[in-house]
């Protein structure tokens, strides 16, 4: 039996494999032809420098992940390493996956680096950050990019009670870069059945500093800001500018009110939740994307008395975990511009039915706040009001009943 030397294989290679060079290749991307650039270099040569629109699969995951970057057999694609040598066999493979369009770029990427051609020298995040957060990047849909988008991200979370600490917990964990916390409250033992981010050793303390204490045992990157302070319409358009998006956990209709008010106006997506008893609602009010607002949900707050108090009524302590979680989730896929968010849709969960079901949620033409001629044109002081029950049914005017708090 006859076997090739690695001189041999390659001369075979490039008989058989088509070759571009960076010239043809600089003139294709340059033309807007329709070519996937794959680099299948390693990590650390990817850092150094790469081309700008380029897909990163490293030589050990070609076969594994391209069909995610390009399912079509027939797409054109130029595979492209360091000098030429990796990219030959990078392109014999996908040819033997059945893609019929395939080069491999001759000299690599010295050798567009050489010919002066532009390219990018990316951020990257540290080794720790990497091995951190690598069961995200390891997912094309997020990968360093969208991580790193995490890290950049500011996300404000409204309360740092039942639904406030999963949520934080969770964005924390993620790696969201910089968490903003508005809370005027301190730690009662009566929280800790459902507000995991405190502890005992925190009854009687700032609740914004007890959430900030356990971030920072969780996650050096992220850094938290505390506004220990009640949310009022003097200081909302001062807090919620600071941010990309807010994360609604309040307990109260005037805070609800005023967030929404606040979002719609300063065009910031806003993630809402609420919770009672047993039961929870979650949804998204992003009006930069001409989605509904809380206000075409519930135009106006509930008079005083109308709805029983919050701590009469009770609360499932696991209930804040779930929907809290499913905030963390909506706020993370915003960032990342991934999936289908719940704009325009009400998730509502029944912890004791085990059930989840879907509302769809219209966007009112004659929305006081969001609609193409709004009457709310300034943040407005409410009075105070505590929660109700069921998130239920429709009303008879096909508006969906005011929501449980947290």
């Amino acid at each position: 039996m006859s076997y090739l030397t690695s001189d041999q294989l390659m001369a075979k290679l490039r008989r058989e494999i088509k070759e571009i060079s960076v010239h043809e290749l600089a003139r294709k991307m340059d033309g807007g032809e329709n070519v996937t650039l794959v680099d299948i270099r390693g990590l650390e040569e990817w850092d150094q420098g790469n081309i700008k629109g380029s897909i990163h699969i490293p030589r050990g995951f070609l076969e594994l992940q391209i069909e995610r970057h390009a399912p079509n057999r027939d797409q054109p694609i130029a595979v492209i390493c360091a000098g030429g040598v990796r990219s030959l066999l990078g392109a014999r493979d996908l040819e033997a996956l059945g893609y019929t369009n395939v080069a491999s770029v001759a000299g690599g990427f010295n050798s567009w680096k050489n010919g002066g051609y532009n390219f990018v020298v990316p951020r990257i995040m540290t080794n720790e950050q990497r091995q951190r957060y690598s069961r995200h990047t390891i997912m094309p849909e997020v990968g360093e990019e969208g991580q790193l988008k995490l890290l950049d991200s500011k996300v404000l979370i409204i309360g740092a009670g039942g639904l406030g600490s999963p949520t934080a917990i969770y964005l924390a964990a993620a790696g969201v870069g910089t968490i903003g916390i508005v809370d005027f409250d301190v730690v009662d033992t009566s929280n800790l059945q459902r507000q995991i981010i405190h502890k005992l050793e925190d009854v009687d303390k700032p609740k914004v500093e007890s959430a900030a204490r356990s971030i920072a045992q969780l996650n050096p990157d992220v850094k938290v800001i505390g506004h220990r302070t009640q949310l009022t319409s003097h200081n909302a358009f001062d807090i919620i500018s600071q941010y990309d998006l807010v994360i609604n956990g309040s307990d109260n209709f005037p805070t609800r009110y005023l967030v929404n008010d606040a979002c719609v106006i300063l065009g910031k997506p806003l993630v809402d939740a609420s919770i009672f008893r047993f039961e929870g609602q979650v949804t998204v009010f992003d009006t930069t994307h001409d989605g509904p607002c809380y206000r075409c949900l519930y135009p106006d707050p509930p008079p005083p008395g109308e709805v029983p108090s919050c701590a009469e009524g009770g609360v499932f302590g696991v209930l804040p975990g779930i929907i809290g979680s499913l905030e963390a989730v909506e706020a993370i896929k915003l960032i990342l511009g991934q999936g289908t968010t719940l704009a325009g849709r009400l998730l509502t969960y029944d912890a004791l039915e085990a059930e989840f079901r879907e509302m769809k949620v219209t966007k009112d033409k004659n929305c006081p706040v969001c609609s193409e001629h709004p009457t709310v044109t300034e943040l407005i002081d409410y009075n105070q009001f505590c929660g109700i029950p069921s998130v239920e049914h429709l009303s008879t005017n096909g508006a969906v009943k005011q929501p449980a708090l947290a």
